[in-house]
């Protein structure tokens, strides 16, 4: 079996990170560098970083953010927010980043997506998913963007197929029904996305328990475990995540 990742995540706004349930009500939750240079020592194997107003302020990534924050780690980091063209994939790779995150500007043009990995290659293009359940989709999750507040009337499991068929290494999905509510990660949405695509899916959105990060995986497909608010708040070291996956039985590295 593949070794499971767990990836803590850094939700930015105004150069802190910032944590809310149903991706608003945001509460602090201390500086970036601090947080990442501490979840590297803690033992994550990747590291999130989300401008989660770049869409919605109509602004690129702050790539000062970005710089130093990969400039104390050397674990992979992964930045999605307000990336939109080729040349904001160059600055951000160039500022530190190992992967990029995209999500409303690939949705906006799957072109630009094709474009990206024939430039950046497979592996450092992640497309991000956002979705709510609405029965009028084939699949009863439709696709939202902008930062979760515009609903785009396509079904949110054929977009995670066509986007790997346009080439994206990484699938990162999140239900608008889960984020930050610490119920546990959307695992019929996970697992419809795991079930159409066959390169790695992060779980994203809810984590509140040890038991959720071992559903992500068993339940719902998912490579990579993504968390922030169990993290931020100290509920769990990432340490005692990945013991008690081993103790499970998946493979982790510890």
């Amino acid at each position: 079996m593949d070794v499971i990742h767990i990836m803590p995540c850094l939700d930015m706004k105004d150069g802190r990170v910032v944590k809310g349930v149903h991706f608003v009500n945001l509460r602090d939750a201390g500086d970036p560098v601090e947080n990442a240079r501490f979840y590297q020592k803690e033992g994550a194997d990747e590291l999130a970083m989300l401008d989660i107003a770049a869409t919605l302020e109509n602004r690129k990534t702050r790539l000062e953010w970005v710089r130093q924050v990969s400039s104390v780690i050397d674990i992979p980091l992964t930045v999605g927010g307000g990336i939109g063209t080729l040349e904001d994939i160059e600055m951000v790779v160039k500022a530190g980043a190992h992967k990029v995150s995209m999500n409303s500007a690939a949705v906006r043009d799957p072109d630009m997506l094709r474009k990206a990995v024939k430039e950046f290659g497979s592996g450092t293009i992640t497309v991000a998913i956002d979705a709510r359940r609405n029965r009028e989709m084939p699949s009863g999750f439709e696709l939202v963007v902008s930062g979760g507040t515009t609903p785009v009337g396509k079904d949110a499991i054929a977009w995670a197929r066509q986007c790997q068929e346009l080439g994206a290494g990484v699938i990162l999905p999140t239900s608008m029904d889960g984020d930050g509510t610490l119920a546990g990660y959307d695992l019929e949405f996970t697992k419809a996305v795991s079930d159409v695509v066959n390169v790695p899916v992060v779980a994203s959105g809810g984590a509140g328990t040890l038991e959720h990060f071992y559903e992500g995986v068993v339940k719902g497909g998912a490579a990579i475990l993504l968390a922030a608010s169990v993290f931020h708040f100290r509920m769990f070291t990432i340490r005692q995540v990945k013991e008690y996956l081993r103790e499970r039985g998946l493979s982790v590295k510890l």
